[in-house]
């Protein structure tokens, strides 16, 4: 079932999502060579506590961390560690935050000091690939109308579209209805309406789409070991087009 969600709902996922931005920033401001996941995790872990809010990854389903931090080949889900980033590594931060009971759900993929320009690209034909779905993430339009525009622009691009992975409804829950893949024909799925809630996460790989799971039984890798890129953001359906919520209302949106 998809919840549309109430006026103070999302006046509290707006403010979750602010808060989320800031703990994005405060960590992409900190990555460079040297420095471990489990710094970027504890970094995180302090903005989130300073604004009294909560971490919605740590121990949901039993996570250990208040980030999921992804180096690499990792796609998602990587757990903060005593890994150091190397140059040259790229690193996925995703993290989500819950204020008054609702959440938000947002991830961006930096570069770890100087990368080559293969890495360079797919982040940025990643990052291209989310703003193109939002834009379809228009009232009246159909869910799959997302799915196939970030699929189209990335495939263009030469890249691969990680077909096992989804992103999802968000909001009164981390993870809610209705699943949105990152491929697909258009014109297919629920229609959007004002009030929907979703989080919109390409999962772009270098290489092939095939993912496979790390022992740990949470960490997604690609099967082929070619690098991975993810960005997402929570926002909202409304009848004047798409509003994101993972953002600092003080700062400007890309």
């Amino acid at each position: 079932m998809i919840i549309l969600k109430s006026e103070n709902e999302i006046k509290a996922m707006r403010h979750a999502g602010t808060i989320l931005a800031r703990v994005l920033k405060a960590v992409t401001e900190a990555v460079r060579p040297g420095i471990t996941t489990l710094e970027l995790d504890e970094i995180a872990a302090e903005v989130i506590r300073k604004a009294g809010c909560k971490p919605s990854f740590l121990g949901y389903d039993g996570f250990p961390a208040t980030l999921c931090i992804s180096v690499n080949e990792e796609v998602v889900h990587g757990f903060p560690s005593t890994r150091k980033l190397q140059e040259g590594d790229i690193v996925s931060i995703d993290g989500g935050v819950i204020y008054e009971g609702m959440h938000s759900d947002s991830a961006i993929t930096l570069p770890v000091g100087e990368i080559s320009a293969e890495k360079a690209r797919l982040l940025q034909v990643t990052k291209e690939s989310l703003y193109l779905g939002i834009a379809q993430a228009q009232e009246g339009n159909r869910l799959s109308d997302i799915s196939h525009a970030v699929q189209v622009h990335a495939e263009a691009a030469g890249y691969s579209v990680v077909r096992d992975l989804v992103g999802h409804g968000v909001g009164c829950n981390l993870h809610e209805d209705p699943e949105i893949p990152n491929y697909g024909s258009p014109h297919r799925g629920p229609r959007l309406k004002s009030g929907m809630t979703l989080a919109i996460e390409p999962m772009i790989n270098m290489g092939r789409y095939e993912v496979e799971v790390e022992e740990n039984q949470w960490t997604i890798v690609t099967q082929d070991r070619q690098p991975s890129a993810h960005f997402e953001h929570s926002i909202l359906i409304t009848p004047a087009g798409p509003l994101i919520l993972s953002v600092d209302d003080e700062e400007p949106v890309e």
